[in-house]
């Protein structure tokens, strides 16, 4: 790894990391009281909180990374630091009501996901616009199910009109970043969200699968 590289991604890194952090704690949190304000139940404002910080920190940094980053490695770091850092609650039994729950930690799976995948793809594939794929999938596709279920149901539940939804956002973005590769794996990834193992979430198994799509594909192909 180039040192130059490196230390030009960690001074573009901090201030995305402290941006991700106020709309964390500050913007999310007051969005949640506006909500809670308008008489929303708190599990369905939670629920919207969480698709809100995937889509303005996720799905923003993904999009920027390509043209900020120039290697791999600080995107994950920071990704990994971050899911420390949303984990901690959980751990301290001090969950931060406006987007945690003591049920699940899948805002940590979140953070693990986009970082790992990001780095997978761009070390395999050397190219940051392929590697954000699976980013990008968890981040606006999987808000777009919430999102869909939320309006629709009031909970957090899993049904086809979410995945409908899904397919409508990822398959086109897949397809305009890699072909038909990435709009094959857009499609998997919005089958594959229904399912859901315990501790294994949407978040991975979203990421795990348009990963390794992509990664079988680009080799075939």
């Amino acid at each position: 790894m180039n040192l130059n590289a490196f230390l030009h991604d960690i001074i573009v890194a901090l201030p995305l990391f402290v941006y991700v952090l106020i709309i964390v704690s500050v913007v999310s949190k007051h969005l949640y009281n506006v909500m809670i304000g308008k008489g929303f139940p708190k599990n369905v404002a939670i629920y919207y909180n969480r698709k809100f910080i995937h889509i303005t920190t996720g799905g923003l940094i993904a999009l920027l990374l390509p043209f900020l980053f120039k290697e791999p490695y600080t995107p994950f770091a920071f990704a990994l630091i971050l899911a420390l850092v949303t984990l901690y609650p959980h751990i301290s039994k001090k969950e931060l009501e406006w987007f945690q729950t003591k049920d699940n930690a899948y805002e940590v799976n979140f953070c693990i996901a986009w970082g790992a995948s990001i780095f997978i793809l761009w070390l395999a594939l050397g190219d940051p616009w392929k590697a954000i794929v699976p980013a990008l999938f968890i981040s606006f596709g999987d808000a777009v199910t919430g999102i869909v279920r939320n309006a629709v149901f009031g909970k957090r539940t899993k049904h086809w009109l979410g995945n409908m939804a899904m397919a409508c956002t990822v398959i086109p973005i897949g397809y305009m970043l890699t072909g038909i590769v990435g709009a094959i794996a857009g499609a998997i990834a919005s089958a594959i969200e229904r399912l859901e193992f315990g501790p294994i979430d949407d978040n991975i198994l979203i990421a795990l699968s348009s990963t390794t799509t992509l990664l079988l594909l680009h080799m075939t192909f």
